[in-house]
């Protein structure tokens, strides 16, 4: 799989560690599917982080929030796991912090270069699984909050005193919304 890294670098708007780290995670993922860039929603991505690698993961698999086919869970690893609908194959791959020289991790650039240069088998954990298949994207009606009058999806809506509010009026943090 050929990536342009600088066409990469330019949709995120820098070069970093956490870039170069989704760009190997990525890449390693879709050739042990032997899947290519999903163009609607053939293939699935489940981050369980919200850092800089997940544009690397955008841009090179095309899955997206927009289409739906990009699931975010808050677990805060440097974790993706990548479901292929047409196969049913599923791969957990995993940053292998540990294999990192501890030298490199104060140098950005070195640092950049070792993530983008090593072999993937430093760079990363490859773990073929088997998950539930995801939904396919929803559209959902969208229903006005009576209380701030904002427009919400009516799967995000909750009954407060007879009332459908939106989460942010309902008092509700949004982690524990999807709970």
């Amino acid at each position: 799989m050929i990536v342009d890294y600088d066409k990469m670098v330019a949709f995120h708007g820098h070069s970093c560690p956490g870039l170069a780290m989704g760009y190997r995670m990525t890449v390693a993922a879709m050739s042990y599917l032997s899947q290519y860039r999903s163009e609607d929603e053939e293939l699935v991505a489940i981050t369980e982080n919200n850092a800089c690698g997940v544009d690397a993961l955008q841009f090179i698999s095309g899955c997206t929030f927009g289409k739906g086919n990009l699931i975010f869970k808050d677990y805060g690893k440097q974790t993706y796991t990548f479901y292929a609908r047409k196969t049913g194959q599923g791969v957990r791959v995993t940053l292998n912090r540990a294999a990192i020289p501890e030298a490199l991790k104060g140098d950005r650039p070195a640092y950049i270069e070792w993530l983008l240069a090593a072999a993937e088998k430093e760079v990363v954990s490859l773990q073929g699984v088997t998950i539930k298949e995801p939904e396919k994207a929803r559209i959902m009606d969208s229903v006005v909050c009576e209380s701030c009058g904002e427009a919400v999806m009516e799967s995000r809506i909750c009954t407060q005193d007879g009332k459908q509010i939106c989460i942010p009026c309902c008092g509700i943090s949004p982690a524990l919304a999807d709970s």
